[in-house]
């Protein structure tokens, strides 16, 4: 199928954010957090029989024997247990490599009053996950960093009730990521799980943000769900500014919102959050935004009008002070307080979309942020449940952090070689996240290109960016000779350097020539800082990368040891000598 007539196709039929509830925290909800039963399940036996067929009697009907003779070859009863939120690598030694099919299960109570629904919400599940209550199948959700929830109602029971979670990690060729990362596959029920509980018509999802050019008129919508959900009023209030105004839902329970506020703006230095509270007919949700502006003039960022220098660094989910896939709200309060003591007013969550703590945090301590999609390296772009799947995951993103003003940019892809597909299937996706988003700057991290002296950002999609990402590691994986380099782009748009450093082993000191010493990699920051200075167009960095983190492809012994050493702290939270300079750096460009 030509890409163009996919585009077309999945634009008419993509029912964008649909089923998902947004802004959970403010929602009346019971966590299943804790100790789940879990079962290993590598060869999947308990979904397919013997004939490769999907099994009627798998392990999700959660059977018990009916009599002392009758034959059942599993037991989440006598299972072993693990913790939710959490993946299974670090949490037990045999699965630390593990890929593969693991089948949860989580008993519960509930009382649902008459009149009221529930739904179960997974922050996230790496990768594909099947969710089934009381043998009943839910559904299906493929992607391992975005959040999803099935409606409950009509299956929960007063007692007894059976949550049954297929989760399989395994990586394939047609995913997003592809088999090709540079990250640990941590798998499991990687983020919080929820019960959360509405009235039949209530408040699904809202989008309340300063209009895109504007810094004093909010624009936006507010949907309902329910029976109830045409011709109905909605209220949003600000109360600390006595705002108070009135709009009506259209035929698909839909009301736009248009006001004139003169508010504080969010910004680094002023990291402003109102209390906006939504009320409609027997609903009411509340939710704490910032308001700011941000877009470009030629190779400026602008944020609420004025140039701004994006002074960051990259983190993967990495936990900071144990082992194993960040999940708490601690994790976050660390790790961007690490960020903070770098002097760092914005941060590339790379490669996929963190947990929504961190965006939360964010907003709170003033941090701006790059949010991505993992669309990395080798993605098979010419397959069209490859795309659909790359845009229900940037749908997922965007859906849940579109009211954090911490958010500036959404990034659609890391690294990923030049093609004509490639760059087809990228510029729809920057087309479709303007369609969801119309306030905030699209970037992506793009290919370059040397000739003589001069480098080139030249890469095909930057003509659909609004702002261009570069990765470059001069001084590590090549020579020296690179730093004397110039930089150019055909782009009148803003740099910003999304990817460089080195590695070092945190305590390993030797002279500035001796690899993995962190003399080395200072020595190649301070290298990297006299070349930066001198690009006109660059707007910001993200030093690659806060803390050092798990990968597989990192093998080297006594060294790496599994570990991408690039970072600035270790895994134990040691600082390097790299991270002072950086600071220092960083400190220079704030006066």
């Amino acid at each position: 199928m030509k890409r163009s007539l996919l585009i077309t196709l999945l634009s008419a039929s993509f029912a964008f954010g649909a089923d998902l509830l947004t802004n959970v925290d403010n929602r009346s909800s019971e966590s299943l957090n804790g100790s789940w039963r879990m079962i290993i399940d590598p060869f999947e036996s308990g979904f397919y029989d013997y004939r490769y067929n999907e099994s009627r009697w798998g392990y999700f009907r959660d059977a018990e024997p009916r009599d002392k003779s009758d034959l059942v070859e599993y037991s989440f009863d006598r299972a072993e247990l693990i913790s939710v939120p959490g993946d299974w690598n670090s949490q037990q030694e045999k699965l630390l490599f593990y890929e593969g099919t693991v089948w949860y299960r989580k008993t519960f109570d509930y009382q649902l009053d008459e009149g009221k629904r529930l739904f179960v919400y997974f922050g996230a599940a790496n990768y594909e996950t099947i969710v089934y209550l009381n043998d009943k199948k839910l559904g299906r959700h493929e992607g391992g960093f975005t959040p999803f929830c099935f409606e409950i109602t009509e299956h929960v029971k007063p007692k007894d009730n059976s949550l049954v979670v297929k989760v399989d990690n395994k990586r394939v060729e047609t995913a997003v990521p592809t088999v090709m990362s540079d990250w640990w596959n941590y798998g499991g029920l990687t983020r919080r799980v929820m019960l959360i509980e509405e009235n039949e018509t209530f408040i699904q999802d809202s989008f309340i943000q300063l209009k895109q050019g504007s810094r004093s008129k909010i624009e936006g919508w507010v949907q309902l769900e329910g029976s109830e959900k045409k011709q109905q009023q909605i209220e949003l209030k600000i109360p600390e500014e006595g705002i108070s105004k009135t709009f009506l839902t259209d035929e698909n329970g839909r009301a736009e919102i248009s006001l004139n506020a003169y508010l504080q703006r969010w910004s680094p230095q002023n990291p402003k959050l109102y209390n906006v509270i939504i009320e409609a007919p027997g609903s009411r949700l509340e939710n704490q935004i910032g308001f700011r502006s941000i877009e470009t003039k030629g190779d400026e960022i602008l944020l609420n009008g004025s140039p701004v220098y994006l002074r960051g660094i990259c983190i993967h989910e990495e936990a900071p002070l144990r082992e194993g896939r960040a999940f708490a709200k601690k994790d976050a309060e660390v790790l961007l307080e690490w960020a903070k003591q770098l002097n760092c007013n914005f941060v590339r969550l790379a490669h996929y979309p963190h947990n929504e703590y961190m965006t939360r945090l964010a907003d709170k301590m003033g941090i701006m942020v790059w949010s991505e999609i993992p669309l990395y390296w080798t993605i098979s772009w010419e397959n069209e449940k490859v795309y659909e799947n790359a845009l229900s995951q940037l749908d997922e993103m965007i859906t849940r952090d579109k009211n954090k003003a911490s958010v500036i940019m959404w990034s659609v892809a890391n690294e990923t070689p030049i093609s004509s597909e490639r760059t087809e299937f990228l510029a729809s996706l920057t087309e479709e996240a303007r369609k969801l988003d119309s306030t905030r700057l699209i970037t992506a991290a793009l290919e370059k290109h040397t000739r003589g002296s001069v480098m080139h950002v030249d890469d095909p999609l930057g003509e659909y960016l609004d702002v261009l990402g570069c990765n470059e590691y001069e001084g590590w994986y090549s020579g020296n000779s690179g730093f004397s380099r110039t930089w150019e782009t055909p782009y009148e748009k803003p740099l910003v350097m999304s990817e460089f450093g080195g590695g070092a082993l945190q305590g390993f000191h030797a002279d500035k020539r001796t690899r993995w010493s962190e003399q080395f990699q200072a020595n190649l920051y301070k290298m990297q800082f006299e070349m930066l200075d001198k690009i006109d167009f660059l707007r910001g960095t993200t030093p690659w990368i806060l803390q050092d983190f798990r990968s597989p492809r990192r093998p080297l012994a006594d060294i790496q040891d599994f570990y991408n050493r690039k970072g600035l702290i270790s895994e134990r939270g040691e600082k390097k000598k790299a991270f002072f300079l950086l600071q220092d750096w960083y400190e220079q460009k704030m006066k």
